[in-house]
């Protein structure tokens, strides 16, 4: 992990198929955060959906991306059903778009500097940074960047670290979907000042009214996925197929050893 070991505290943590979760929610989250820009420490945050439990599972350059994440947040509601299964009465849902906007509303108010990295297209992150205004006036959205869809080359790497501490952004929003942007803020993470990336997936998607978000009962029920999975399907079929019954069984089985070890 990055963070020293004078850093502000995370949140209480705990394991869910091998991926440490925090036990919290979004105030406490987000007091840590904003404890972590006033202490000039350096970490990212990464909001964990079941498809990134299951890719950690399965690929090691993913799995140590998650687990040297300074904190992970369970934004998908089956993950914070497993965290209570196991004990953890406190845990709740940290939703990646929410603590997108919650954390914008306080950075409005606070002055607090931001970059967006990530979008669809330029086109698309541009709009994005209209709504953010729109909806909280006075944020500063200090610069943001749409990469391709490739691999950067040596060059544009080198310009977005340019461009990104060049800007004075305190946190740096990464929405290039999972576990893409962990793996970009594992590698980037040495090389930039702004004390926090933060990776939110879809939250550019929704912010910028681009997709729009499952109903609210259908995500406090656990059934976003298919919410999307509708909206999607030729983009998000395979992972869905393959990764939620996968995480049922391996939990059923982390469950099972839980509860023998009692």
């Amino acid at each position: 992990m990055y963070a020293s070991t004078s850093s502000p505290q995370p949140p209480e943590r705990a394991e869910i198929l091998g991926v440490p979760l925090a036990v919290s929610d979004y105030g406490q989250v987000i007091d840590w955060m904003e404890a972590m820009i006033a202490a000039g420490e350096r970490g990212y945050l990464t909001a964990a959906a079941v498809n990134l439990v299951m890719c950690a599972h399965d690929e090691p350059a993913t799995r140590r991306a998650v687990l040297d994440a300074t904190l992970a947040v369970p934004d998908g509601q089956p993950l914070v059903w497993a965290l209570r299964l196991l004990g953890h009465r406190r845990a709740t849902r940290v939703y990646g778009p929410d603590l997108m906007a919650l954390f914008c509303e306080r950075a409005a108010r606070s002055g607090t500097p931001i970059y967006l990295y990530g979008g669809r297209t330029q086109k698309a992150l541009d709009l994005l940074a209209e709504r953010l205004r729109e909806r909280f006036p006075g944020l500063r959205i200090a610069g943001g960047y749409s990469p391709p869809f490739r691999e950067l080359s040596a060059l544009e790497r080198e310009q977005v670290i340019i461009d990104i501490d060049g800007s004075g952004a305190k946190i740096v929003w990464v929405g290039t979907g999972q576990p893409k942007q962990e793996l970009w803020m594992w590698r980037m993470r040495p090389h930039l000042q702004a004390p926090l990336l933060v990776g939110v997936g879809a939250a550019f998607d929704f912010h910028a009214g681009l997709v729009p978000q499952a109903p609210g009962w259908m995500q406090r029920n656990g059934l976003e996925w298919s919410y999307r999975l509708w909206r999607e399907p030729r983009r998000l079929w395979r992972r869905y197929a393959r990764g939620n019954p996968r995480f049922v069984v391996g939990f059923a089985r982390q469950y099972a050893r839980a509860r023998r070890s009692r």
